[in-house]
């Protein structure tokens, strides 16, 4: 789901009730942990961590004007998404995401591409997600969608 806001608190306050401490939760440790470098904005109309064009120009090949987007988080319909654009173009990244998931949450991974989906929003590996926030700095990152995604 879109919700129409401009911050990345106005989304937290537009999602369902029962949603918003898994959300805020979520948020924190990605912020917590995520490198310096990267700035929390609205992007596709969800929270989005991305590299301001500042530290990269060029912005996202799909929208230059658009800064290169990095996480997102979403309460969608049914689930709330983390996507991780690192997992999508690095294959050792995702091969140690999917291997450590289970040493945190008893249910099968539910992944898409770049879309990790939770239905139950107390099930959500904290932890987990903030160790993987941690894994790309923006250079590394930068590198790595100049490599693997912007010349396909």
């Amino acid at each position: 789901m879109q919700y129409k806001v401009n911050t990345p608190d106005e989304y937290i306050d537009a999602i369902p009730q029962e949603r918003k401490e898994a959300m805020q939760n979520l948020r924190q440790v990605i912020l917590d942990n995520l490198p310096k470098g990267f700035s929390e904005v609205i992007s596709y109309g969800m929270i989005g961590f991305v590299v301001p064009h500042e530290l990269y120009p060029d912005g996202y090949h799909c929208d230059p004007k658009l800064p290169l987007p990095f996480i997102n988080i979403a309460s969608q319909k049914n689930f709330i998404a983390v996507y991780h654009a690192g997992i999508y173009a690095d294959k050792d990244l995702m091969d140690w995401f999917v291997g450590e998931y289970p040493k945190y949450v008893k249910t099968k991974l539910d992944m898409g591409k770049s879309c990790v989906r939770f239905k139950k929003p107390d099930q959500i590996p904290l932890e987990l997600i903030g160790k993987l926030a941690t894994k790309l700095s923006v250079s590394e990152w930068i590198e790595i969608y100049e490599t693997n995604i912007k010349k396909r």
